[in-house]
């Protein structure tokens, strides 16, 4: 006589299920434990190079700083000769060393911004263009200053279309900075030099729009008279 099949609960089959599922978990394990060993280490390996890449940086902008802060003194007196060399003697780093050997952290390329002002105050304008070129200032308004280095070693230069580019876009980058307007009257008359004189009336009526207290405006209808000739 046969006996009546016991029913399977819900419950059990979901036992059953996780029985098989973890065994087969087990295998899988077994048979790659080796391959799961070493991705497991190389992603060990990849996060203590992060965390070591991380003091690294930090250390060198804490370095930078340090250094940056002790040469800033004859930046801001106008000694830019000994502020791009440093004072050997006093341990003193000048800014092209600093550049040179932190370029990659925020103080390292805020000392090559200030090596470019200096090469451009010493009248050494090929080294302060590409000084600019190289610089990258966090800030936006050392940005737009940035900027406009390169356009005024560009006029020095005679090269009137790439200043009034460069001026333009100094401009235009930070339009609220206390330099906006400047930075488009710089780019009008370079415009106006270069024989595009409409664009640089364009300029300075947005001047006479956009910056109507600036001392540019003030004077805009004088440039306007020298422009449309």
């Amino acid at each position: 006589m046969l006996r009546a099949k016991k029913k399977i609960t819900k419950r059990e089959l979901k036992q059953d299920a996780l029985v098989t599922t973890l065994g087969r978990a087990e295998a899988i394990y077994e048979e790659n434990k080796r391959t799961i060993g070493i991705v497991a280490a190389a992603v060990a390996v990849v996060v203590v190079g992060l965390m070591l890449y991380n003091r690294s940086r930090a250390a060198a902008e804490e370095s930078a700083a340090a250094a940056l802060a002790g040469v800033r003194e004859f930046f801001d007196n106008g000694q830019y000769q000994i502020a791009i060399e440093g004072v050997k003697e006093r341990n003193i780093m000048g800014l092209q060393a600093i550049a040179d050997e932190y370029g990659g952290s925020p103080s390292g390329k805020l000392a090559r911004f200030y090596l470019a002002n200096s090469y451009y105050a010493l009248g050494r304008h090929d080294d302060a263009l590409n000084a600019f070129e190289e610089s990258a200032p966090g800030d936006d308004l050392l940005a737009a200053s940035r900027l406009a280095g390169i356009g005024a070693c560009m006029e020095v230069k005679g090269d009137h279309e790439a200043a009034a580019k460069a001026f333009e876009e100094a401009g235009n980058s930070h339009p609220k900075g206390p330099n906006a307007a400047e930075y488009l009257a710089d780019a009008a008359r370079n415009h106006a030099q270069a024989g595009n004189r409409e664009r640089a009336v364009e300029l300075i009526k947005k001047i006479k729009k956009n910056y109507p207290e600036s001392p540019v405006a003030r004077d805009a209808d004088r440039y306007l008279a020298q422009y449309s000739v």
